[in-house]
């Protein structure tokens, strides 16, 4: 049975923020990011998100923490999400994959870090950016693997995939308005 969910996942730096924004915005839905709610917590905790998920491999609270929550925001309806892994746990929604190149989201992060500022992430520079990527990715893969047995990102499990610098981001959002509204439409 589908459900009037849009779940956008995607590596770091792919755009999985800036696309459900405008997604939302466009759909006049609400929106929920996980990453947010993970940075959420770092902070009460005095941690990076870089830190955050060196300290999830050792701790699965915080996984289950967000695990919750996406499920318990899953429960409404007229709503994008931007999560990893709320695919897995919201099966119902129209699930969107976002990919690039690690390179050039590293390349991303660090251009919008020097110029909107982001808090809780570290490095200093587009390479040192490169190297917590990289490493953020291994470690989510690790986890999703152990925790779940996904091997993510598996293309096949997403409706639609779409690489983030083929496209730009008007773009990126009005392919997704298209495709759901064409899945909403079936069966």
């Amino acid at each position: 049975m589908k459900k009037r969910i849009i779940t956008i996942s995607g590596l770091p730096g792919t755009g999985k923020s800036s696309t459900a924004n405008g997604v939302a915005k466009a759909l006049s839905y609400k929106r929920f990011s996980s990453g947010d709610f993970m940075r959420q917590l770092g902070l009460e905790r005095g941690l990076t998100i870089d830190q955050m998920q060196h300290l999830a491999e050792k701790d699965n609270s915080i996984d289950a923490a967000i695990d919750a929550k996406i499920r318990e925001t899953g429960e409404q309806t007229d709503l994008v999400m931007d999560s990893r892994i709320a695919f897995y746990w919201l099966p119902e929604s129209f699930k969107v994959l976002l990919k690039l190149d690690p390179r050039i989201a590293a390349k991303r992060t660090f251009m919008q870090m020097q110029q909107q500022g982001r808090l809780n992430q570290d490095g200093n520079t587009e390479e040192e950016i490169y190297t917590h990527l990289v490493r953020r990715i291994e470690s989510e893969k690790m986890r999703y693997k152990t925790l779940y047995n996904i091997d993510y990102p598996t293309e096949s499990a997403f409706d639609l995939v779409i690489d983030t610098n083929e496209h730009n981001l008007e773009q990126v959002i009005q392919l997704i308005l298209q495709k759901y509204n064409e899945w909403l439409a079936t069966n």
